[in-house]
Parts: C-alpha cells; sequence; structure tokens
C-alpha cells in the first residue's frame, strides 16, 4: 500500500475530533484516508492507517463503521476498512491486516523481540527434563516423536535444534503481526502474540508469547476466560471456557475447552481435552478426554480415549517425578483406571482397574489388562472381536477436523498393519513358550507381572491367527487386484516387491506407520546436515507415509512365505488360492464376533432404565424409539453385514483373476 502524510486540514479535523500525536508528521495513511473516522486517538511512534470505508454488522444487526476510537496507538500499522475502539491502555508495536475488528480490550503490545512462542521448550514426559520438545510453527507429531523418544542419538538432536533455531530466527520480530478479518473482543492482556488470518479471540483473559496460526479456510478460536502463556496454536483449533495452558503446543483442528488445564504438553491433530488436567504428555491424533476427574501425565498416547477419572503416577516420592509411560496407539482406559509408571500398553488395548506393576504388554496388543483384587490380568487379543475397536477405527478418518490443505501430521488409520501383525506374530511365539515353559494344562501362566488365564491364552491364539490371516489375505489381494498379468509367470513376476524397504522393523511414529530403517534413513539425513530447513524433514516424513502401501507389500510378501510356507516367486495357482480363502474365512470370522458383540447392547439387560413408569412392553417399545425397532436395522450393525458382502465378493473376483491364469 501507498501511503502519504497528513494533510494541515486532516491534522486540524482530527484534532478537533479529540486526537492528539507526538509528532503529526510520523503519521502516514493511504490515498483514501478519511479523518471522518478518528477519534479520540492518541498517536506515538510511527504510525500508518488505511483508507476507513466498510461498515461492520454485529451479532444481533448492530452496525459500526469501520474507524478507530478511543485508543492509543505506538508504532503500529492499521490495515484497510478496520474498526479500533475502546482500548483501555494500548496497542503497540503491530501490523495489523484489513477488515479486521477489534474493540474493548485491555493492551495488545508487542514488547522487544519476540518469536512469539516459537522456541519455547516442552517437557514432556520427564517433568524434570531430558526429553524437551522445542515447539515452533511448523511442528508435527513425528518430528517431536524423534526430538523426544530418540535421545540416544545427541548428534540427532542437535541438529534438529539447529534447524528448528534456524526458522525460529527467521521468524523473530519486534513487531507483532495481527492477520486480515481478525476479531479480537472484550479480551485482557495480550503480549507477544500473532495472530492469523480470521481468528476470532472472544473474551480471553490473557495470551502471552504465542502464535495462533490461523487462516480463512480453517480459523482458530480463542473463547472466554482462556489463559495461556508460551503456545503455538495451529489452524482449525478451538480453544474455549476457561482452558488454562502453558508451554503447550496444540496442533490442527484440536478442541479444549470446559476450565481444562495443561501444561509442558503437545496435542497433536484432533485431539479434544475438556474438563481435566494434562501435565507433560505427549497427545499423539485423536487422543481424547472429556472428565472433570481425568488426569493425563508423564505419558505418551494417541487414538486413545480416557475414561472418567483415570490417572497415572509419574512419582514415587525417591528421586522425583521422572518416571513416564507409553500407551500406544488406540489404547484407551475405563472409568476409574490407574496405571503406576513406568509402564507400556500394547496397541488397541484396553485398561481397566488398578496397575501398579509397571506392565509391558506392547508385545500383546489388542488385549484386555484387568485388575482384579489387586492381580492385572491379562487378556490377549480380546480387542479385536470388540465392536468397539471397529467402530473407532471407523470414525477416526470420519472425524478428521483439518480442512487446511497444509496437513503437518502424517496419519496412518489402519487397525492392521506391520506394526501391529508383527506384534501379533510375537505374540504367538509369547503364549506358545509361556504354555511349553509351564504346561499346556496349566491353568494361568505370568507374563509381565499379569495373569494370563488358559482360556484367555487359547482364545488369544486364534485371535491373533485370524488377524494375521486377514491382513496378509488383504495385502496380498490388494496387490494382486492392482497388477496387470497374462499369465501364471506373469502374476508372480507383478507380485514381486518393488524394494527392499519394509523387510523387517516397523515403527509408528505418533500416527505415521513406517518401516524403521526409513525413518533412521531420514534421520541419518537430518544428522547429516543434508537437510536445509523444518520443511525439508516435514517432506521426508510425507514422502515416507506416501509409499505406505509399497512398503506394506514387501514386508507382506516376506511374512507370507515365513508363516504359511508360501514363495509367491513360485507359487501355483492353488496355494494363491488357498490363500485367498483362509483370508476370505477370517474376515468373516472376526466380522461375526463383532456382530455378536454388537448384539449385547441390545440385550434385556441393555434395556435396564428403559420405559419409565411401566410394564416390560412399554420398556421394549421405548428401547426400540430410542436405539432402533431391531438389531439388524441399526446402522452399525447393517454396515458389519455389508463388509462380509462386499468382502465375499472381493474375494471372488481376487479368485477368478487367479483361476484366469491358472497352468
Amino acid at each position: 500500500m501507498i501511503y502519504r502524510k497528513l494533510t494541515e486540514k486532516e491534522i486540524s479535523v482530527l484534532e478537533s475530533q479529540g486526537c492528539s500525536a507526538a509528532d503529526w508528521s510520523e503519521i502516514e495513511v493511504a490515498e483514501e484516508f478519511s479523518a471522518e473516522y478518528v477519534k479520540s486517538v492518541r498517536f506515538s511512534g510511527k504510525v500508518r492507517l488505511g483508507a476507513f470505508r466498510k461498515e461492520f454488522t454485529l451479532a444481533g444487526g448492530v452496525k459500526k463503521h469501520s474507524g478507530i476510537c478511543f485508543a492509543t496507538l505506538h508504532n503500529v500499522t492499521v490495515g484497510n476498512d478496520c474498526c479500533i475502539e475502546n482500548v483501555k491502555n494500548y496497542i503497540a508495536n503491530y501490523d495489523i491486516g484489513h477488515d479486521t475488528f477489534i474493540e474493548n480490550v485491555d493492551i495488545i503490545l508487542t514488547d522487544g523481540l519476540s518469536s512469539f512462542g516459537n522456541g519455547v521448550e516442552a517437557s514432556v514426559l520427564n517433568e524434570t527434563g531430558g526429553r524437551e520438545v522445542v515447539i515452533f510453527d511448523r511442528l508435527t507429531a513425528q518430528t517431536a516423536y524423534i526430538m523426544a523418544l530418540y535421545r540416544h542419538r545427541p548428534e540427532l538432536i542437535a541438529e534438529l535444534k539447529k534447524l528448528i533455531r534456524k526458522y525460529v530466527e527467521g521468524i523473530s520480530s519486534s513487531c507483532g503481526h495481527i492477520g486480515h478479518n481478525v476479531t479480537i473482543v472484550d479480551s485482557g492482556y495480550i503480549k507477544n502474540v500473532k495472530v492469523g488470518d480470521f481468528c476470532k479471540i472472544e473474551g480471553a483473559s490473557r495470551l502471552k508469547n504465542g502464535s495462533l496460526n490461523s487462516n480463512e479456510v480453517t480459523p482458530v478460536h480463542i473463547g472466554s476466560g482462556v489463559t495461556g502463556d508460551d503456545f503455538i496454536i495451529c489452524s482449525g483449533s478451538s480453544v474455549e471456557d476457561g482452558v488454562t495452558f502453558s508451554r503447550c503446543f496444540i496442533g490442527q483442528a484440536c478442541r479444549l475447552g470446559h476450565n481444562y488445564s495443561a501444561s509442558d504438553s503437545l496435542f497433536f491433530s484432533n485431539c479434544q481435552g475438556e474438563n481435566g488436567e494434562a501435565c507433560a504428555i505427549f497427545a499423539g491424533p485423536y487422543t481424547v478426554t472429556h472428565h472433570k476427574s481425568t488426569l493425563l501425565i508423564a505419558g505418551m498416547f494417541s487414538f486413545m480415549n480416557a475414561g472418567s477419572g483415570s490417572n497415572q503416577s509419574n512419582h514415587m516420592y525417591k528421586l522425583g517425578p521422572i518416571h513416564q509411560g507409553i500407551m500406544e496407539r488406540g489404547a484407551k482406559t475405563t472409568s476409574d483406571s490407574y496405571i503406576l509408571w513406568p509402564a507400556k500398553v500394547g496397541a488397541f488395548s484396553l485398561v481397566m482397574g488398578r496397575h501398579v506393576s509397571h506392565q509391558d504388554t506392547s508385545s500383546l496388543p489388542f488385549s484386555y489388562l484387568i485388575e482384579n483384587q489387586g492381580t492385572s490380568y491379562i487378556m490377549p487379543g480380546a480387542n479385536l472381536k470388540s465392536v468397539g475397536t471397529i467402530r473407532d477405527a471407523k470414525k477416526w478418518p470420519q472425524r478428521d477436523g483439518r480442512r487446511d490443505p497444509d496437513k503437518l501430521d502424517m496419519i496412518n488409520y489402519n487397525l492392521l498393519s506391520p506394526y501391529t501383525v508383527r506384534k501379533m506374530l510375537k505374540a504367538i511365539a509369547i503364549l506358545n513358550d509361556l504354555q511349553k515353559t509351564s504346561g499346556e494344562n496349566s491353568a494361568s501362566y505370568s507374563y509381565q507381572s499379569g495373569v494370563i488365564k488358559r482360556t484367555s491364552l487359547l482364545k488369544g491364539l486364534k485371535l491373533y491367527g485370524l488377524a494375521i490371516d486377514k491382513f496378509l489375505g488383504n495385502s496380498f489381494i490388494s496387490r494382486l487386484m492392482s497388477v496387470e498379468f497374462d499369465d501364471m509367470d506373469g502374476l508372480r513376476e507383478a507380485l514381486k516387491p518393488e524394494s527392499n524397504t519394509g523387510l523387517v522393523h516397523w515403527v509408528d511414529l505418533s500416527g505415521l506407520i513406517a518401516p524403521r530403517s526409513a525413518v533412521e534413513k531420514l534421520m541419518d539425513r537430518i544428522q547429516s546436515g543434508e537437510l536445509e530447513s523444518v520443511d525439508d524433514i516435514t517432506s521426508g516424513f510425507a514422502e515416507i507415509h506416501g509409499k505406505y502401501y509399497d512398503y506394506e507389500w514387501t514386508w507382506a510378501y516376506r511374512i507370507i512365505r515365513e508363516y504359511y510356507g508360501i514363495d509367491l516367486s513360485t507359487a501355483p495357482a492353488e496355494e494363491m488360492l488357498a490363500l485367498v480363502e483362509r483370508w476370505k474365512n477370517s474376515v468373516v470370522t472376526l466380522d461375526n464376533m463383532v456382530y455378536e458383540d454388537a448384539r449385547k447392547e441390545f440385550s434385556l439387560s441393555a434395556m435396564t432404565s428403559f420405559g419409565a413408569d411401566g410394564n416390560e412392553e412399554r420398556r421394549i417399545l421405548d428401547f426400540e424409539q430410542v436405539r432402533g425397532s431391531n438389531f439388524e436395522s441399526n446402522p452399525f450393525v447393517a454396515s458389519i453385514r455389508e463388509h462380509i458382502e462386499v468382502k465375499s465378493k472381493l474375494g471372488e473376483a481376487a479368485s477368478a483373476r487367479i483361476r484366469s491364469v491358472a497352468e
């Protein structure tokens, strides 16, 4: 925008309207500037004002013309068509974009050189330090994971911090920024805060040293009574209703509200926190806690739902709060659960009761960890037949609130993957070894300070076997249906993996499922200084994420040979057809288990409390009106039946392709 000096006439009009300036020559205005809409304003330092042509229509139909009234501005640039009214103290050292509305605020200032929350260290997992994550605008769950957990590679961490410092220095300024179409009303103390376009701050108590990375597509909303220090809040997130936070990163499309409090914590995409408290947590994507009595502390979570009264302890009153815990993806807690850290809970497991023996069930995914009279009982694989697990897997991608095309976190939603299936293969070996060591007819087995009943062990072996069949068969069919071939030799050739990446170990980097070798290769590039910016790191993770299915097939191809004894490079059609049939059987069997689990929600006991003031008939009618007329009509139940039908047809199509070229 081109600015000019004020005319003598404009200065006279401004003074007649109660305005004053330390030096009128320091005030510059846009060509279309009109002094008519500037009243009772004190200017100091260098001030630039745009044109005031727009009229704002507020809630209830009230109209206000753009302009500035009752404010003090020091070293401020105001864009076109802004409305600034009733600033109790002053606005200092800010560039304000066009069409922005600021009313009834205490103070907005930038004091000295600021990085606006970038470069702040959050002491996650260990309250006493040692796993600090440096927060910044472009932080991803994957970069944070490396920074927090790869401490065994100090040179890598040093180089990573160097790249982050480079970014922080690049965005540091002694002048703050408030974007276009921003609303800031009825708010208190705002200091060293960068405010992105279309952000709304309504009734915040205090915001200090932070960035609100809002944009037109996915604006940020800060509500009443919010108090925040040293923070980054990413696009599409909202923080409402008295939330208090300090040294926190709040990722894309997160929701914090109802007096939630958090310190030294990271919340990545689609997290929700209400009523409770977080301290030193690494909340990966879809970590959800809604209850006032819930404390999450010193733990790493993702795709997790914390039941009411969930609690953990990281302090055993010896050397301080130095202990940490990990609940792998999809693990959840029931009401009033408790875990004494250090402990590690396997993926997609359910925790019920109080557990104080520092279990590590990471090699037994999809398990129940249940306490009874002080003893922790483990039910391996039990969650594979739970309707809740399948429902969760369906809802996560549907509830991705990120509308920003620039998505920071890499998220893989697959329930079964080389990461979880590799653990199942290990689990089968563990359970078989327990039987061999303690005897096949033992009533129970000891594992990781817990107890596995014989019936639970046998069911676990069956469930893990079905899940492995389902995953390997699905991977095989996906490959089969995506390649072209004219004969069996052509099919065998087309099935061969295109790379060796992903042959053995896989990891879950807080949402990104990837071969460990690919991750370490990227880490080597960071450590060597090859990458020039933090965005290069994100691009590296995105490249790995984009090749997931190629990597998955590399792993599955090998496991099919080792687990079934089927070498797809030489396998006859009969073996491939048997693989498809095995897959079809596993899908139908597991779906039927989920189907029967869902049926429990329609049993007579589930109707307890229905049909107020009436008899059995009224209870059933009331239940049907609320929950549906019958079990089969439930949308989720219908989707299970549909899934069986669709997968059966897919199996037939896959078999037909094999038979068409059978020798």
